[in-house]
């Protein structure tokens, strides 16, 4: 990158993006990475940088961030281990730090993809090796940087077993000294202390003699000497003999240690590469979710357009998003406006988001913003007045217009602030319409700002060439920072003088010393000012509508598919519910017709065969056509307030069975009617019936004694329900209920019943159905299926 080039990153402050994305990262490695880091001019790397970090925002969003804590640089290490060095216990805890996060950042790359979550990342991950063996042995053998475990060897734990023995021995030995009444008054304290690492007691000096021993050691007054008694000396010389072996035994694991890091080194240094391009990749990531920035797509063509760009240094909560474009219908945006109007920043967001999406970095704009790779970005923005140079303002820029003149090219954006300011206007504004016209016959963009009122014009007149302007609100003297293209900054010194007080008469004054020409020219401006706020006022009405309009209608989607659902959830109750019904009636019919064969048999009459048989294929033809039907009938209903309160014995129809009955029991509290409908005792909703007018009696036809002999209990047994309801009583209650619950059922001849106990927490279930395993009349026990009540049912067969 050249001189020039590195200038203008400097200028745009794309090395305090730098700064701030290398604080998102944790290795030192990948810190530097991001310091590193310089534009590319390839589509194809640039895109494949924008996906790994839209990956990495995906990963942080179900997984949350990697474990890259555990980080170190190890390179130095690896090196001196291959050259036979025995490694430090830093060095190899260091190590095995970096093997821990290894291994962590590994399962977590494991676990997104067991969750289904599948990225360009899944490589990099898989490209880890991780080492638990070498990781526990170092851990298993080291404490911390000053101390080695006993479990480093059976041989070290040996040595400092003996070395704690003789230590016991000594102090039991010097323990003698200082408690005895013999050698104790010739002490000058009662304590044991060391010298040079060996036991030793204070004795005072004028009584050395009376404590045979070495001295080691004479306080500064001379008075107490520190001698070793004689009978340690010994134990002494043993303990430093065993220290001795234990220093050597630690060599000897810590050159181990290194032998196995040496022949794990290349293993580990690739582990260490690819966690640091990791940590660079998601800290990019990180940053992305500061900026709230995205991915934005890359252009082939020379051309950007932004739209809701927010400059990435100021603070994204208050910062005015601006849309801006150049390349697309135009090459060159000359921008006008106030002083600190935003001016200056708009040049800048264009140019650092450039920077910063051909670094494969997100950008602070709208996912539907445009860029493209520019081979160089010059600027010229700010006050390069050299006092040392004795440059003025003028020259300073001029200097680097030259060189930016000499550089540019084909693909090349050209940033210029104020250009042509701080000489003569005319000749300034001359010398600023060469310099633009010279760039745009090499090929570049241009981008430039400026307060002359000849740019403005040559705007307007020259193909290619579009103006741009900061709103500025005269009312309030303040800036709106808010980029309006294809709209000239109208001239504001005036109204803003007088708005802060300057007398009328120098103002008028003033005006009188501009030509005709530009007072034409200002006033044109103005007429498109106020024609612009008015259309921005009508867009902004139209907007409101549409979106009032989208939201009534997003309401009325909404209100349509709930209605629909309320629809399917009634219309499946009642299936369920007439599926229900009709395997109570086919399970009682099953059984008064297996009653009835009984009784046919003790009749023995061929009359009533036919007669039996009719009726039973009657029977089941109705409940069959009726089954057949109740998947996809609606039910039928009438007003409740429509019907009569009933009584016993009424005759009513039941609209969704297609039959009449008579009325057992009025209804209940529950809306519910206690209905027998041939042979069959039901339930029924009231507002599912309707009362029908009686019919005049007829005169009973004489029946056959054994028609009625006998049929009150058969019948009565048929009515047994062919389910129990148990749900909200206790375990004892409610076993009690089953065990009278089946001996109805056996006696009705029932073969497959349901008890209903109801999910929960799943006991009552466990408790009945271990109940019913005992019982020698249940041929099988399950739990319902889909549609049966699922886990709340247990379904019996009966034996």
């Amino acid at each position: 990158m050249s001189k020039l080039s590195e200038k203008s990153l400097k200028i745009l402050e794309y090395y305090t993006i730098l700064d701030q994305l290398a604080e998102k990262c944790v290795s030192r490695k990948a810190k530097q990475a991001a310091r590193n880091l310089r534009p590319l001019h390839d589509i194809e790397d640039v895109q494949e940088l924008l996906t790994q970090t839209d990956d990495a925002k995906r990963l942080l969003t179900t997984g949350g961030t990697p474990a890259f804590g555990g980080i170190r640089e190890v390179s130095a290490a690896l090196s001196r281990s291959k050259m036979g060095g025995i490694l430090s216990t830093r060095e190899l805890l260091d190590i095995a730090s970096l093997l821990h996060a290894a291994n962590q950042v590994r399962k977590y790359g494991n676990e997104q993809q067991d969750n289904g979550v599948h990225t360009s990342l899944d490589t990099m991950f898989a490209r880890i090796n991780s080492n638990r063996y070498l990781e526990e042995k170092i851990n298993r053998a080291i404490i911390s940087e000053e101390e080695i475990a006993d479990a480093a060897s059976s041989e070290l734990a040996n040595i400092r077993r003996q070395i704690r023995q003789q230590n016991v021995h000594v102090r039991e030995t010097l323990n003698h000294y200082v408690s005895s009444a013999t050698y104790s008054k010739y002490l000058q304290e009662t304590i044991i202390t060391q010298r040079d690492g060996r036991y030793v007691i204070p004795v005072k000096s004028e009584h050395k003699g009376d404590v045979p021993g070495m001295v080691h050691d004479i306080s500064s007054s001379g008075a107490t000497l520190f001698i070793e008694p004689t009978q340690v000396v010994n134990a002494n010389n043993q303990i430093k003999i065993l220290q001795g072996k234990e220093k050597a035994e630690i060599e000897r694991i810590l050159a181990e240690l290194t032998a196995d890091v040496e022949g794990f080194s290349e293993a580990i240094a690739a582990d260490y590469d690819v966690l640091c391009k990791l940590d660079f990749i998601f800290a990019k990531a990180n940053y992305s979710f500061q900026l709230n920035a995205c991915s934005p797509k890359l252009s082939e063509k020379t051309q950007v357009q932004l739209i809701q760009a927010r400059h990435p240094l100021l603070d994204q909560k208050k910062a005015v998003a601006i849309d801006i474009a150049l390349g697309c219908d135009y090459d060159t945006l000359v921008i006008t406006g106030p002083n600190t109007g935003g001016k200056t920043v708009s040049l800048k967001t264009l140019g650092l988001l450039s920077l910063m999406a051909a670094s494969g970095l997100h950008i602070p704009a709208n996912e539907e913003s445009e860029v493209c790779l520019f081979q160089n970005i010059y600027a010229d923005i700010g006050d390069e007045q050299s006092i040392e140079q004795s440059l003025s303002t003028f020259s300073a820029h001029m200097k680097n217009t030259v060189s930016i003149m000499e550089k540019c090219g084909p693909d090349d954006l050209i940033l210029f602030d104020e250009l042509g300011a701080g000489t003569d206007p005319e000749e300034g504004a001359a010398l600023a319409v060469a310099i633009i016209e010279y760039g745009r016959k090499m090929g570049s963009l241009v981008a430039a700002t400026t307060h002359y009122s000849e740019l403005k014009v040559f705007a307007l007149t020259t193909e290619g060439v579009e103006n741009a302007s900061c709103e500025f609100d005269v009312r309030t003297l303040q800036p709106t920072y808010r980029l309006l293209t294809g709209v000239p900054g109208k001239s504001n010194a005036f109204a803003i003088s007088k708005r802060l007080g300057l007398q009328p008469a120098i103002i008028e004054q003033a005006k009188k010393q501009i030509s005709e020409e530009n007072v034409r020219f200002e006033d044109v401006l103005g007429r498109l000012e106020k024609e612009r706020h008015q259309l921005q006022k009508q867009r902004e009405d139209a907007d409101r509508l549409r979106r009032t309009a989208q939201s009534e209608k997003d309401k009325a989607v909404t209100m349509k598919g709930r209605a629909e659902d309320e629809t399917d959830a009634i219309l499946e109750k009642a299936r369920e519910q007439a599926a229900r019904i009709l395997r109570d009636a086919r399970i009682a019919s099953d059984t008064v017709l297996a009653q009835l064969d009984e009784m046919k048999k003790q009749a023995n009459t061929n009359a009533s065969d036919q007669n039996l048989a009719a009726a039973r294929a009657a029977l089941r033809s109705t409940l069959g056509q009726a089954e057949k039907k109740a998947g996809h009938r609606e039910k039928k209903t009438v007003e409740a307030d429509s019907i009569r309160p009933l009584k016993a014995g009424d005759t009513v129809y039941l609209l969704n069975v297609g039959v009449q009955g008579t009325v057992l029991k009025p209804e209940d509290k529950d809306g519910m009617v206690y209905v027998q409908a041939g042979i069959l005792k039901v339930n029924v909703p009231i507002n599912e019936l309707r009362i029908e007018q009686p019919k005049k009696k007829q005169q009973p036809k004489t029946r056959k004694a054994y028609r009625t002999a006998g049929a009150s209990p058969e019948v009565r047994r048929s009515a047994a329900k062919s389910e129990l309801d148990v749900r909200g009583m206790m375990v004892e209650e409610a076993l009690m209920e089953v065990d009278r619950y089946i001996s109805d059922c056996l006696m009705a001849r029932l073969d497959v019943v349901t008890i209903i106990h109801g999910k929960g927490t799943g006991a009552l279930r466990a408790a009945i159905q271990d109940h019913l395993r005992h019982d020698k009349h249940v041929k099988s026990i399950r739990n319902g299926r889909y549609g049966e009540g699922d886990m709340g049912v247990t379904i019996l067969e009966l034996k």
